[in-house]
């Protein structure tokens, strides 16, 4: 079980698909300087690390995908020099162990198209990647594979051999993409089952993070059964009013935060971001966010319970980005609470409570675009008296002023 969700450094703010072994490593161990002693203990290798030729969040359509004989997609050698000799992410993920830190990929739903239009052998399987493929169910925005046929034995012994593969790789957690919420046709339920038997046959415990959202409460159960994580939004970037629309996700999808499943307020963008990426509606920048607004996301995804995943490139990070990684309240916050929910909303003000076995945290959020006082008691909620910044938080733990940002 996953007793608290995960926090770490994910690739794809600043590298969309196009990130490179050294990159990794060099955030890997500026992770592990900087951020392990708070908790902070995940590396993710995110989309299209068998993609020669990526450069950026923008994907090569019908890219020839590096690949083993059984269909399985390997880490790009040109990209990923460890991986020569058909050794897969072995040699970086010991790498990565070495430091203290945990390692994780993104994959896509389903099986490569390139592997389809070969008719590959399945791993330990008297089927073959035609047999088990369903041409039809493809992801919206990229082209690397086709879903796979949930009534087709063949199907299950596929997914068993790449995850077989990342359990030997040394991997612990692992991104599914195309599976949450998929625009054309859906959340792929059956497959996530299948992924579910995978990881358990494997050997290996494995986190398990599903993307994109937003993820439907209607498949809550399944989510809690087979995921650890699930996505409730679609790409997140930083643009205030996805911020501000953040807090109705939170508050709907409160009630099923629970360890070992946690429902994805998705990546924090912050820092130096969007370096080969263009997502987000902008290029390579720092983060639009102003310092009010990162607290303020900080604040609800840590009282949330969300996973904590730091999107910008490490080395660049200043003086503000990390006290606000290392600030000590936010990271017990986010370790201990145990119950949340929104307790006050009056479109201006949001008032979040959280409570862990021992301590109770209160987060007042000023959502407006001006600052605001409050007087004692007027939330019934605290007794003195604060002026609050536009897109700014206090937080208060057992009644007591811990943080209030700009002050």
């Amino acid at each position: 079980m996953v007793l608290c969700s995960p926090k770490g450094w994910n690739s794809w703010d600043c590298y969309g698909a196009s990130v490179k072994e050294e990159e990794v490593v060099e955030n890997a161990k500026i992770l592990k300087e900087e951020l392990l002693e708070h908790g902070w203990d995940t590396v993710v290798v995110d989309i299209q690390w068998y993609e020669p030729t990526a450069s950026s969040s923008q994907y090569n359509k019908f890219a020839d995908l590096e690949m083993d004989k059984f269909g399985r997609v390997m880490p790009a050698t040109n990209r990923f020099p460890s991986a020569s000799g058909g050794k897969g992410f072995k040699n970086l993920s010991k790498q990565i162990h070495d430091m203290g830190l945990k390692f994780g990929i993104h994959i896509m739903r389903g099986i490569p198209r390139q592997a389809v239009h070969k008719n590959l052998p399945i791993m330990n399987s008297k089927y073959t990647a035609r047999e088990v493929a369903q041409p039809n169910s493809i992801c919206p925005w990229n082209t690397d594979m086709y879903g796979l046929d949930p009534n087709h034995p063949g199907s299950q012994e596929y997914y068993n051999s790449i995850f077989k593969m990342y359990a030997e790789w040394g991997v612990d957690y692992v991104k599914v993409d195309d599976i949450a919420a998929s625009r054309l046709y859906g959340s792929h339920m059956e497959e996530l089952e299948m992924i579910r038997k995978a990881i358990d046959k494997s050997g290996r415990e494995m986190v398990l993070s599903l993307s994109p959202g937003p993820a439907s409460l209607d498949d809550v159960e399944k989510l809690q059964k087979n995921a650890n994580l699930w996505r409730m939004t679609d790409d997140f970037w930083d643009i205030w009013e996805l911020l501000y629309g953040m807090f109705d996700r939170c508050r709907v999808w409160a009630p099923y935060v629970k360890n070992g499943s946690y429902p994805d307020c998705d990546m924090l963008p912050m820092g130096r971001i969007g370096i080969r990426s263009v997502d987000g509606g902008a290029s390579d920048r720092y983060t639009r966010f102003t310092h009010s607004e990162q607290r303020t996301m900080m604040t609800l995804w840590s009282i949330f319970g969300s996973p904590l995943m730091f999107g910008g490139d490490l080395r660049f990070n200043d003086e503000f980005t990390w006290a606000l990684l290392k600030d000590h309240n936010l990271n017990i916050m986010h370790r201990e609470v145990q119950t949340r929910k929104e307790v006050y909303n009056d479109g201006k003000v949001i008032a979040w409570r959280g409570d862990s076995e021992k301590d109770t945290y209160l987060a007042i959020f000023n959502v407006s675009d001006y600052s605001i006082g409050i007087r004692g008691n007027q939330l019934d909620l605290i007794s003195e008296e604060l002026v609050i910044e536009s897109h700014d938080v206090a937080l208060y733990k057992n009644e007591k002023r811990i943080l209030l940002y700009g002050q």
